[in-house]
């Protein structure tokens, strides 16, 4: 087997990788948005958490639960 990429034109349309994901970083997100992103129920203390996290590392606190 061989580590070459395959031309895209060569995948099935199906099989082909999505263009258009994004992980949510490029858009505001609320401590809400970010407990729900990691599973957790909206308690007062899971969003004040969220809300340190998004203080403390930004956008990047969203990269780190949803890629």
């Amino acid at each position: 087997m061989s580590d070459e990429r395959i031309p895209v034109g060569e995948i099935p349309e199906g099989d082909r990788p999505r263009m258009d994901l994004r992980s949510g970083a490029e858009t505001p997100v609320d401590p809400e948005d970010l407990v729900l992103a990691e599973g957790k129920d909206l308690t007062r203390k899971n969003v004040e958490e969220a809300r340190r996290k998004l203080e403390e590392f930004g956008p990047a606190a969203v990269e780190r639960v949803v890629p």
